[in-house]
């Protein structure tokens, strides 16, 4: 094929890029190199666009390991002589065009992220968004992306332990399927992904190569339209039991001391990997690809360079001991070929038929070498100013509460996500601590310690949109307020960045404003940035225009339970335990549920915030965790005060009778979202050590009623009993989908 701009622009590359090619390399590049410069320099591989931005995030922790970047996914000192793995990654445009496999290989992907590094994945978690739930493209991507990732995960068999959905007519064209992997290993024990030592052989192994997913990383790099089911090429297809099988390769191989560097073949496959341990490493490669194992026949040398066939590592070893690499995958009955070997120069070279197609200088792809960096123009847009002249007093009260409660249980954002967790494995590996404790935090067992693991995922799109900065830094927040009142110490963070196009300079200014929230908040809680992803192009269709999804900024975060004792359930346990608020309502709708879905209002602020009363409340909650003189604690947040009132209420059929705050209007009380407030029950024995250890904290707090039998009362009144409305809020969402 002839190479020139205008092949170029077709594989995304500008001329910008174009004209940097040739000089890197002196000459025209031929078809082959052109394609290995367009993966490795689209955004989803280099980060071109972004990474001005994320370098200025906290990255910096007396417990990390390894720093963002590093590796292929943070690493945290939990104790004991463990370290813990974690990383979360976007799949969302391939689970746009095929939701099952598309989803399923982000679950693939993430985890072989985590035990390349020589960690056992013990825990996954996933972040989920969807379109209008009454549209049958919704109801068709939700079915696919939840089967897609229960059947990869439970065939993988790893426990899902936390994750969240929401349902919103900005996700219509482009879901976001956002995936997080966790693992622990023995600190000694963790394996780089580099390549040095001249001569010593690299070796493919796992899965053989086809043609799936070649060009995946550029196709992840574009905005998704109409016509993008036309690239179902470009979306992988994963193998759970051969990556279960690839695991335990990586792990056991990982022991006989041979192993210099491995990577997993992600983004971009083959040259993805070469490139990037070579770089690490300052070395190069002579890659044969004839020796790269095939199940398709006639590939050409670029399609096996980008295809992104899943469970397949690159791995270096020590020349010499090779046997010892060898003898391990035979015996997991795995690919296992020696495809080039190590060199002293900063080059790649790639040969087919005993041809040279390709000679690259590996530093010169990668992020931190060669791959362009760019400034990108951002822009108020209108819209901010309009949403703060929101005025709370133009909304009316409503007249039945009842009527509320009603539509926030039916609710698909906020009613029981039981349809989708019954379809995930949450036992498996006996691991996880939270199924018969549910928390704020999933929970999971580090056996043989007197630790515990709390993992969250957690952000509020609505809140980014009205303010990137502040709803980013209550997406911190929340994660951490969750951790938590689970009885963990907020850890580290890994970030899913999900926003719209780049080069769209009001999109732009949503990302440059979640990373100046995400800093703040990480700074104040303790909690550095260990890596993660950045998913841009992430656009829908409203109204026959295209704009951004709304801003999506996931946070995963990690915190350690240091005393299985302390570990907490947001669940009352006993009838005539004392109901209190930690922290203050407010006058204060804003962006709530309440407020878009029941009075139909989608332009307001962000919630009330204040970061360092925030602080002040979960280091309380912290305490009163240790003192033992807390017996649930769960947080205030989608859905406000009656959400949270209900879901403690359900697990052990007990209700609640409170008493509404005279100083705030009532659907504010029970409704609105005000930020930095977490519900405890104490028993009667331990009321007066409670109130005396609030008083001396001078942390704002209230009374606000008790636990009952099954009743549910507001100042009162009776607005029915738990049992019913459990039914509803358990079923609604089912009901949806299957209508």
């Amino acid at each position: 094929m002839q190479v020139n701009l205008e092949a170029a622009s077709e594989l995304g590359v500008n001329e910008e890029e174009f004209n940097k090619i040739q000089e890197i390399l002196g000459r025209m590049p031929n078809f082959t190199e052109l394609s290995i410069f367009s993966v490795m320099w689209s955004e989803h591989a280099s980060y071109k666009n972004s990474i001005k931005w994320l370098k200025t995030l906290p990255r910096e922790g007396d417990h990390l390991l390894v720093e963002a970047g590093e590796e292929n996914a943070g690493l945290v000192d939990v104790g004991n002589g463990i370290a813990c793995a974690f990383k979360i990654e976007s799949h969302n445009h391939p689970s746009a065009v095929e939701p099952y496999q598309g989803a399923a290989t982000g679950v693939g992907g993430i985890n072989r992220d985590i035990f390349t590094m020589g960690a056992r994945p013990i825990a996954q978690l996933n972040s989920l968004r969807f379109g209008n739930i009454e549209k049958d493209r919704t109801k068709w991507l939700i079915k696919g992306v939840v089967k897609g990732i229960a059947d990869y995960g439970n065939a993988f068999g790893v426990p899902v332990v936390g994750g969240e959905v929401f349902f919103d007519d900005k996700y219509n064209t482009n879901p976001l399927v956002n995936a997080m992997s966790v693992g622990i290993l023995k600190k000694e024990d963790m394996i780089s992904a580099i390549s040095k030592g001249v001569g010593n052989p690299v070796y493919i192994v796992g899965s053989s190569t086809g043609k799936d997913g070649i060009h995946g990383a550029t196709f992840a790099s574009a905005d998704l339209t109409e016509n993008s089911a036309d690239d179902i090429p470009s979306v992988q297809v994963g193998d759970p039991f051969q990556e279960k099988l690839l695991m335990e390769a990586t792990l056991e191989v990982g022991k006989t001391g041979a192993v210099v560097g491995m990577q997993d073949m992600g983004a971009a496959g083959i040259i993805c990997s070469t490139s990037e341990m070579s770089e690490k490493g300052a070395s190069g490669m002579k890659i044969d690809l004839d020796k790269v194992p095939l199940r398709q026949t006639n590939m050409e040398g670029w399609e096996i360079l980008l295809s992104e066939s899943q469970e397949r590592m690159l791995v270096v070893v020590e020349k010499g001991k090779e046997k010892l690499v060898e003898e391990v995958f035979e015996k997991w009955d795995l690919n296992c070929k020696i495809i080039g070997e190590v060199i002293a120069e900063n080059k790649l070279y790639f040969h087919k038929n005993g041809e040279l197609i390709a000679e690259v200088p590996a530093s010169e792809l990668v992020l931190g070498g060669g791959a362009p960096v760019y400034d990108r123009e951002y822009t108020e847009p209108a819209y901010y100013q309009r949403y703060k002249k929101f005025n709370i007093n133009d909304i009316p009260q409503p007249s039945d509460i009842n009527e509320v409660i009603t539509t926030l249980i039916n609710n698909p954002n906020i009613a029981s996500k039981k349809w989708v967790i019954d379809q995930y494995d949450t036992m498996v590996g006996t691991g996880n601590m939270s199924t018969n404790m549910p928390a704020d935090a999933g929970i999971v067992n580090l056996k043989g310690t007197n630790k515990a693991l709390a993992l969250t995922v957690d952000c509020n799109a609505r809140y980014v949109n009205a303010d990137p900065e502040i709803g980013t830094a209550i997406a911190v927040a929340e994660a951490a307020r969750n951790v938590v009142c689970s009885g963990a110490r907020p850890s580290a963070i890994t970030n899913c960045l999900n926003f719209g196009n780049p080069y769209n300079p009001e999109a732009f200014w949503q990302f440059v404003g979640a990373i100046k929230g995400m800093s703040t908040a990480c700074l104040e809680f303790g909690t550095p940035v260990t890596g993660g992803n950045v998913s841009f192009y992430n656009q829908t269709m409203i109204g026959g225009k295209t704009e951004p999804v709304l801003p999506t900024p996931t946070i995963g975060m990690l915190g350690v339970i240091d005393d299985k004792k302390h570990q907490t359930g947001l669940s009352f346990r006993n009838k005539g335990h004392v109901i209190f608020m930690i922290g203050e309502s407010k006058n204060d709708i804003s962006s709530s549920e309440y407020l878009v879905s029941y009075h139909g209002v989608k332009e307001s602020p962000v919630p009330f915030f204040d970061i360092k009363a925030e602080h002040k409340v979960q280091d309380v909650v912290s305490e009163l965790i240790k003192e033992g003189l807390i017996n649930s604690a769960h947080d205030v947040s989608d859905g406000g005060l009656m959400i949270n009132l209900l879901e403690s209420s359900m697990l052990n059929n007990l209700g609640f009778d409170i008493t509404a705050d005279a100083e705030v209007r009532t659907d504010a009380f029970l409704f609105g979202e005000a930020q930095s407030r977490i519900v405890v029950t104490v028993s009667l024995s331990q009321e007066d050590k409670f109130i005396d250890f609030l008083i001396k904290s001078k942390v704002p707090f209230s009374t606000l009623g008790h636990v009952t039998k099954g009743d549910i009362r507001i100042d009162d009144k009776f607005y029915g009993n738990i049992t019913d409305l459990k039914e509803q809020f358990n079923t609604a969402l089912e009901d949806k989908i299957n209508k």
